[in-house]
């Protein structure tokens, strides 16, 4: 049986862009050329670990349980994920933003994002997320172990004005900031694996998706003969 490694991030964007690619990517070692990611959003992820490190839970939102924010940017390796009716296996590997740890026991995975809140994150966000609690929950061995995760989230600052200092040296945004919790359901999340599993153990990638610009690009190669 085949083992592959998948970070939760492939379980969002990769996935949802195009099955095909996907498989090219894990079964194949294929990769797409990267596409552009500004600094600034990474500098900003930093920043907001840095600001909530240490702070009570009520910072992220007070809707929370009390407790603290715990660890941020630590990695996660699950034990293997496997079916017996399917040639294929896998395991989680990756890195969470932060971990809530509440005074009355349970623990949150969450990720910060620089955007507008929407409900259609809940499912695509969700995966990532619960990718994270699995591997905690369910770690390799001497991999890090945390449970029992009660709650998954994302904390959203989405920018909405900016000022200045007086001396015109310093430029400052504002943004609002607005927790929204995913449910969190390890059996959806390992029905959904059990999709992934199935289609990484087929001999013969699946049909691209008709809106990836990759496939596209390839297909018009071919046909010009190159």
């Amino acid at each position: 049986m085949t083992l592959y490694k998948l970070s939760p991030s492939q379980l969002t964007f990769a996935w949802d862009e195009c099955p095909r690619c996907f498989y090219l990517d894990v079964v194949m070692g294929i990769k797409r050329p990267p596409a552009a990611f500004p600094k600034v959003f990474s500098r900003i992820d930093s920043l907001m670990k840095h600001l909530f490190a240490g702070k009570p839970t009520s910072a992220i939102s007070p809707d929370l349980p009390p407790g603290e924010v715990t660890l941020q940017g630590k990695w996660v390796n699950s034990a293997p994920i496997r079916f017996d009716e399917i040639g294929a296996a896998c395991y989680i590997k990756g890195a969470f933003d932060s971990l809530l740890a509440f005074k009355d026991g349970g623990y949150a995975v969450v990720d910060f994002k620089t955007s507008s809140p929407s409900q259609a994150h809940v499912a695509f966000y969700g995966r990532q997320l619960s990718a994270y609690a699995y591997a905690l929950e369910h770690p390799a061995e001497k991999a890090l172990a945390i449970s029992p995760i009660s709650r998954l989230g994302l904390l959203y600052l989405d920018p909405v004005d900016i000022d200045h200092s007086a001396d015109h040296k310093r430029i400052t945004y504002g943004g609002e900031m607005t927790w929204q919790e995913i449910p969190k359901d390890e059996q959806g999340f390992l029905d959904f694996m059990r999709q992934v599993l199935f289609i990484l153990s087929q001999p013969d990638p699946p049909m691209s998706k008709e809106s990836c610009p990759f496939c596209a690009y390839r297909e018009d190669a071919r046909r010009h003969g190159f």
